[in-house]
């Protein structure tokens, strides 16, 4: 085993030590914590991108957390369907004027808040300056109090996916283990990195046939990045290949509700402790990111 796998597989090791602290370490919601905004991303479609965000936004309400889900696919968004919701109102509604972003808000399982986008529609697949700020004024002025928001972008390297991506705290990557998947991973962090300045990213390496494979994906990937990149990734776990994830997205349930005792449950409650430790950012980290205002003024408090 050479030094970079060995990294790896320590890195994998220590991470699964931390997550037996999971209970002890999830305290009940602060209205005084910052508000915790992930952009969850990925450099092709097929990737189980969606699926990863309502599966994850579950296990964080599960743990007591107030989430609320931004479906940034305003194209072609199917958030609401893997939770088996009809909204009446989307983010169509809000940048045509017509409803307050508050309005359109769509309550999910366990009290998770979900921003639907209209799926089918062109009026705003690519949003211009001015409908930007219109979202990131509406997201500061909303009066719910969050502790993880989560952005499902859409796939690829559009403006839009940039956007948001740069609006975020956070970026997390997901990826599988086919090689066209992680290659459209690296050209992502690549332009967010080059073109945008991102410096740090999270991965979650999707559909594995085991943890091995999973932690070869992340070698490959901080290789790359260490030799051609001034960036660094940090590995946030894998979720299996189980057929029972198609059947859960069939049945428009999310699979921890459905297989609460599945190998893919396991492997989410790992990743949502994970981030649960990650430490707070009291002030932002450029000029546009969503509850910026919000940010400052904890970051003041103290």
């Amino acid at each position: 085993m050479n030094n970079t796998t060995q990294m790896a597989s320590d890195q994998a090791k220590t991470l699964r030590a931390l997550n037996t602290r999971k209970e002890k370490d999830t305290l009940p919601a602060d209205t005084d914590h910052v508000t915790h905004v992930y952009a969850i991303t990925s450099g092709k479609g097929g990737v189980g991108k969606t699926a990863v965000t309502a599966n994850l936004a579950y296990t964080l309400a599960k743990l007591g957390k107030r989430v609320l889900i931004l479906d940034a696919d305003l194209g072609l968004a199917n958030i609401d369907v893997v939770f088996g919701l009809t909204p009446m109102y989307n983010l169509n509604h809000f940048f045509s004027g017509d409803q307050e972003l508050e309005s359109i808000l769509v309550k999910g399982p366990l009290g998770i808040k979900i921003l639907p986008a209209g799926s089918g529609l062109q009026n705003f697949i690519r949003l211009n300056s001015q409908q930007k700020m219109k979202l990131l004024d509406g997201l500061d002025s909303l009066h719910n109090s969050f502790d993880y928001v989560l952005i499902d972008t859409e796939a690829g390297i559009s403006e839009n996916v940039t956007y948001f991506n740069t609006a975020a705290q956070e970026i997390l990557v997901v990826t599988t283990p086919e090689p066209t998947a992680i290659t459209d991973a690296y050209a992502l962090m690549k332009l967010l990195s080059t073109k945008f300045h991102e410096k740090h990213f999270n991965l979650v390496v999707n559909q594995i046939q085991n943890e091995d494979e999973a932690l070869e994906v992340y070698k490959k990937l901080t290789m790359v990045a260490n030799r051609y990149l001034d960036i660094s990734i940090d590995y946030m776990g894998s979720v299996p290949n189980d057929r029972q994830m198609i059947d859960s997205i069939r049945k428009q349930k999310v699979i921890i509700d459905l297989y609460p005792n599945s190998k893919i449950t396991a492997a989410f409650s790992e990743i949502a402790a994970r981030i649960c430790m990650e430490p707070s950012h009291s002030e932002p980290k450029g000029n546009l990111q969503f509850f910026w205002n919000k940010l400052l003024n904890l970051g003041n408090k103290g």
